[in-house]
């Protein structure tokens, strides 16, 4: 029993770590450069200059890409997160995949 458990725990850390090694490749393969733009386009109006948020936008410092990419995709698929989901995803609606890791390059690198 004891040996069923350790091959259950060892299988546990290997597909964790696998999981983690994706977000952090995810997060890696982002354009960083084309992240700013696209941020300066849309998302400075609201999460501000320095990420900081304003008035009811809520802050994006030192949140990470794998943060950001997942809220980002909540919002393309149309589901709601919060007070201003409505605005999110009208905004999100148009990202492809390369605008999310690069957006999400941005943030993590930007405001960490």
């Amino acid at each position: 029993m004891n040996r069923i458990k350790a091959a259950l725990a060892g299988a546990f850390v290997v597909v964790c770590s696998g999981a983690i090694a994706q977000a952090e490749t995810a997060a890696q393969a982002g354009d960083v450069d084309a992240g700013a733009s696209r941020y300066a386009m849309n998302c400075v109006n609201c999460h501000g200059n320095a990420g900081q948020g304003m008035a009811s936008f809520p802050g994006i410092q030192g949140r990470d890409a794998a943060y950001i990419t997942e809220k980002l995709e909540t919002y393309r698929a149309r589901e709601m997160v919060g007070p201003n989901s409505a605005i999110m995803m009208s905004l999100a609606a148009d990202l492809s995949d390369a605008d999310i890791a690069n957006l999400a390059a941005y943030i993590e690198a930007r405001f960490n």
